[in-house]
């Protein structure tokens, strides 16, 4: 089934360099994209550079970046020992006739880009909901177009994405119920 999945998708590149191109810029550069909407959107989104004090304003939203770019790197960084641990080939290397639109290394279960990217996705989602929805879009766009390139299959994705959502959660507990407890200690 994971193969099955992985051609369907697969067999949309190699019929237009207009499509081909498109592919890489969803799977190499619009992640780029991605992190510094991010950024741009927790630091502006309560009007930093209208406040009276935007400094004040911007250490504010400092807890929310740490929140959001701490689950994206540390899930990011769990899913690279992750890759070493189950040492699942590329599409590439498993898949006779695969060749990919673009140069990718090392193993591929779960994905980097998938797990970072939902890490990152839910991470917002649970500070801004309507926010959070549009950055899941992104990392489900970034997934299937890394899924076309033929460098991950659907598993490693979703595998990512399961993984990058959990480790996003679970990390907003903890900052929550720190603050909830600090709140509750102070009082």
């Amino acid at each position: 089934m994971n193969n099955t999945i992985f051609l369907f998708f697969y067999n949309l590149a190699h019929q237009s360099a207009f499509f081909d191109n498109l592919v890489i810029f969803f799977a190499v550069y619009f992640p780029i994209v991605v992190v510094f909407l991010a950024l741009v959107f927790i630091v502006m989104h309560h009007e930093v550079l209208k406040a009276e004090e935007p400094m004040k304003v911007l250490l504010e939203k400092k807890t929310e970046l740490v929140k959001v770019f701490f689950s994206g790197i540390t899930a990011w960084i769990l899913a690279f020992f992750l890759k070493s641990l189950f040492a699942l080939p590329r599409p590439f290397d498993a898949l006779a006739g695969v060749q990919s639109l673009f140069p990718e290394t090392g193993y591929a279960f779960p994905s980097g880009h998938a797990t970072f990217f939902m890490a990152l996705a839910i991470s917002v989602y649970l500070l801004h909901k309507k926010a959070g929805f549009l950055f899941i879009l992104f990392a489900v766009l970034i997934g299937i177009a890394r899924i076309i390139g033929g460098v991950h299959f659907p598993l490693d994705i979703l595998g990512g994405f399961i993984f990058g959502g959990f480790i996003s959660f679970f990390l907003h507990q903890i900052f929550y119920n720190n603050r909830y407890n600090r709140k509750t200690n102070n009082n």
